[in-house]
């Protein structure tokens, strides 16, 4: 296959916190005051019925709004039962005062980050010089969690990380699929919950005859010949993106987001996340509601039968301002990765969840991700305007364990630089643990365990480098950085399937505790992770409405 075009069936996901980095913010882009904030009284608008009332029962609570919570909502409330979600985030349905939703790539403001006051962006550097910046603290769309030697991008908001995902739908190769979930049946998900995942998520692909000649695909195609070139296989990966929307932001003729360089802090047109999809077919059930600004701090069994549920609510500031106490039949843990696993590790741990077995915290990876740069040749431009959904990869994975995604680098000017997220096959799993002392969840991640994905993502582009007389970009990660060994948007495991759950994610010890997110999958897709996560959770609710309902 050395040398061609492919094109994969089925999707690339991306649980990706994305990585296009707000390296704008050093070609003199202003950082918008909290005036351009959504007034908190407006911002909530989600829910039919609002937020939960103290003392409220349930029969199906489900915590998070992200790819398995939201294939969760959607099918139990088509199954006619009434479910309400609690999300820490906010719904991200009003505007602020630039009258866009999300804050532009090159722009971050409060509405950019998760209760911070200064950006985190995934590229620190730009040029030689840092490109963070002060921002107004506000629960804002991306959280960079930094814990065990990581950052950790994740989603905050009514649709998860499909908000600040790049919308890489990728399924990945059936030969690969038994190291990703050994214990369910390839036979099953490709049959039946990829081909279901990927018409619920509406996945398609771009058209090849319109790549080949736009402007703001010129860096993808630059990726395509350098790995030609090198007798790598660049294969086009489908997406979530509307392409007929981007052809005509391409044209001109409507508002640009993807053309514009929108993703790592929302994109506010073409995109179709989970707001546009399960979350809206949940809602328009008439059988899910939703509380944004609600976190659950406790889950413990109730005196009467079902789990109570202690939730606290949050205004824009991060300050709670009010404690619930609910009552749930049926609890689906749905946090993502990070999120449920550092719950059911508390919870465990302080005797809400004693009997939770000791596979719980376990497991977790970081999907391999590990990101470079190369500097190109004067000829090989990669174009000032570059579409921020990327739609091409490099697989290496056979011979070398990895996995390329030609990425974009969004910054306005023309830098001549390739950038890359690659995912490996890194071995490496850490846990997470009760520190009780500091009464938080600690993880044992160490920086030194990318390694392995360096290695794997060497196999590439040291060879792309040689052949074509080019060098790794050193200024994007710090001063003389070649690799981007500090982060993940794909975080994976924690409460592994027929480990810390029976095989459909029955959590061990608890009758109508259930996990149903990506802290299911032992560390590794060996692609972008969110269509194995909203497959998975096609599979695992189908076999839980049917037998436990």
């Amino acid at each position: 296959m050395s040398g061609t075009t492919m094109r994969i069936d089925g999707s690339e996901g991306v649980t990706r916190r994305r990585f296009i980095a707000g390296t704008g913010s050093i070609l003199g882009a202003v950082t918008l005051s909290a005036q351009a904030l959504p007034a908190t009284a407006r911002e909530q608008s989600t829910a039919a019925a609002g937020p939960i009332g103290d003392g409220a029962r349930v029969p199906v609570l489900i915590i998070g709004t992200g790819y398995g919570g939201s294939v969760a909502a959607l099918r139990l409330a088509q199954g006619g039962v009434d479910v309400h979600m609690i999300e820490m985030g906010m719904a991200w349905d009003t505007p602020g005062s630039d009258g866009k939703i999300f804050a532009h790539t090159t722009s971050p403001d409060g509405r950019s980050y998760w209760l911070r006051t200064k950006t985190k962006q995934p590229l620190s550097n730009f040029l030689g010089f840092p490109i963070d910046k002060t921002i107004p603290r506000y629960t804002g769309i991306l959280d960079a969690e930094e814990m065990g030697g990581i950052i950790v991008y994740q989603g905050r908001g009514v649709g998860g990380g499909s908000l600040v995902n790049g919308g890489m739908a990728v399924t990945p190769k059936r030969e690969n699929f038994g190291a990703i979930l050994p214990s369910v049946s390839a036979d099953e998900m490709y049959s039946t919950y990829y081909p279901r995942a990927n018409a619920g998520l509406g996945v398609s692909a771009i058209d090849p005859a319109w790549f080949d000649g736009v402007d703001c695909y010129q860096y993808s195609r630059v990726g395509r010949k350098h790995a030609q070139r090198s007798g790598f296989p660049f294969i086009f990966v489908p997406g979530v993106y509307d392409w007929d929307y981007m052809k005509q932001e391409a044209a001109g003729t409507v508002p640009k987001s993807a053309v514009s360089g929108e993703i790592l802090y929302g994109n506010n047109y073409g995109k179709k996340s989970l707001q546009k999809t399960y979350i809206a077919k949940a809602t328009a059930t008439g059988k899910v509601t939703i509380s944004p600004l609600h976190k659950v701090t406790s889950v413990r069994p109730a005196s009467g039968g079902g789990y109570t549920v202690v939730i606290e609510q949050l205004d824009t500031g991060g300050t709670t301002t009010a404690t619930k106490s609910v009552t749930a039949d049926k609890v689906f843990f749905a946090a993502g990765s990070v999120g449920t696993s550092k719950l059911l590790v508390k919870l465990k741990a302080t005797g809400a969840l004693p009997n939770l077995n000791g596979e719980i915290g376990k497991g977790w990876g970081d999907n391999g991700n590990v990101m470079c740069g190369r500097a190109n040749h004067m000829w090989d431009a990669t174009g000032k305007v570059q579409s921020a959904i990327p739609t091409g990869g490099i697989d290496n994975w056979a011979a070398g364990g990895a996995f390329a995604e030609v990425a974009p680098l969004p910054t306005g000017i023309e830098t001549y630089a390739s950038f890359y997220l690659s995912i490996t096959k890194n071995p490496n799993r850490a846990a997470f643990s009760w520190h009780a002392a500091a009464g938080k969840v600690e993880l044992n991640w160490q920086t030194a365990w990318k390694q392995p994905s360096i290695d794997a993502a060497k196999t590439i582009f040291d060879k792309i480098n040689s052949k074509e007389g080019t060098i790794y970009r050193t200024d994007l990660f710090g001063t003389y950085k070649i690799w981007g060994d500090h982060l993940t948007y794909h975080p994976l495991g924690g409460a592994v399937l027929n480990k810390a759950t029976d095989n459909y994610g029955r959590l061990h010890g608890y009758s109508g505790l259930y996990v149903i997110d990506g802290s299911l999958i032992p560390g590794n897709t060996s692609v972008n992770p969110f269509v194995t996560i909203t497959a998975l959770a096609e599979r695992n609710i189908e076999k839980i409405i049917a037998t436990d309902l």
